[in-house]
């Protein structure tokens, strides 16, 4: 079976992703040296991740500050009082003038709310959508994160945020529409950087859509049909990994059991029993790949390997060892770098 990490800690053994970025907003070092600090960062954890022997290791999983923002970035949804910032700096200035706020150099801008991401510690930056809001492919971040990894010999498999989730984590910032309505517009970006990513080489690629795990609406459902039709019918090449976590995909398991993708991933640490609920589920052909999370990527302590290993069995009675992948339940970024600093 093959091994998948959904992603990595990216502050860094010493916290020096924290210590460097802290640096950079009081202008005690340059965006250079910042994004320097990032470069080495990656190339440590890429390679830790290749010699603990993981097949499918995620690139696009680092961030500066969080990965919706980086998300807002690479689809171009810049809030338009941010426009004379965009014109005016560099894209690190304006990356952290949207999270931060700036009030320097004749600017007095707000930040973009900050809310929590899902049940977690950790929060993003919340995306804003007007009714004619418009995408562009502004930063080729997973593409330029994907081509670092493979020059130190590494094939990563790209993480990239869903259009559908991304655009149900904003908020609208006008009447007269819903931000879902808006899917079309984003599409013809995300479906450019995927382009990109398959004329780099990328064979892999985790879409996450998290929003699975919540209560949706046909409307939203009819989005995700439609998203993962197209990816299969522009992209055949590309071995697409749906990937939910922190919880079930519960009533939208019928919609996701149909879905055209190489491989669904199961959280199976917050939610075990869907295990079961798939297994039986007569829309289940055994054709997609299951990613089983049975490592707990929320949890300091050790895994329960008899929990994991029962899962594992269970699945294999019924899923030939090739459709199966060993995966963690979520991103490591909320663990421990390592508990040995803790």
């Amino acid at each position: 079976m093959k091994t998948n990490l959904l992603g990595f800690p990216r502050i860094g053994g010493n916290r020096e992703l924290k210590k460097a970025s802290e640096k950079y907003w009081k202008d005690q070092i340059t965006a250079n040296e910042l994004i320097q600090v990032g470069n080495e960062l990656r190339k440590e954890n890429w390679l830790l991740q290749k010699s603990a022997g993981i097949d499918l290791i995620p690139s696009n999983d680092f961030s500066f500050y969080d990965q919706i923002l980086d998300a807002s970035m690479i689809f171009g949804c810049i809030p338009s009082r941010f426009h004379g910032v965009k014109r005016s700096k560099s894209d690190v200035d304006l990356y952290f003038a949207m999270a931060k706020g700036i009030q320097k150099d004749g600017f007095d801008i707000t930040a973009m709310e900050m809310t929590k991401w899902f049940d977690t510690n950790y929060h993003y930056i919340v995306p804003e959508f007007t009714k004619n809001q418009s995408f562009e492919l502004l930063s080729l971040k997973a593409v330029e994160e994907f081509k670092q990894a493979s020059d130190l010999g590494i094939f990563t498999k790209p993480v990239l945020i869903s259009p559908v989730t991304y655009l149900y984590l904003g908020k609208e910032k006008e009447e007269g529409f819903h931000r879902i309505e808006l899917l079309d517009r984003l599409l013809p970006v995300f479906f450019e950087l995927l382009e990109q990513l398959a004329l780099a080489g990328a064979e892999y690629i985790q879409v996450d859509e998290p929003c699975l795990s919540l209560d949706l609406s046909d409307r939203e459902r009819t989005a995700i049909v439609s998203l993962y039709a197209q990816l299969a019918e522009k992209f055949p090449e590309l071995k697409i990994i749906l990937t939910n976590y922190f919880d079930c995909y519960g009533d939208n398991l019928e919609t996701v059991l149909q879905l055209p993708v190489y491989a669904l991933h199961l959280d199976l640490i917050r939610c075990p029993l869907q295990l079961d609920d798939i297994l039986e589920s007569p829309a289940f052909t055994g054709k997609q790949l299951l990613s089983l999370g049975v490592v707990d990527g929320r949890n300091i302590w050790k895994n329960n390997y008899e929990a994991s290993l029962d899962l594992i069995k269970k699945a294999s009675q019924k899923v030939s060892k090739d459709k199966l992948c060993i995966a963690s339940s979520c991103s490591l970024l909320h663990t421990p770098y390592d508990v040995d600093l803790v």
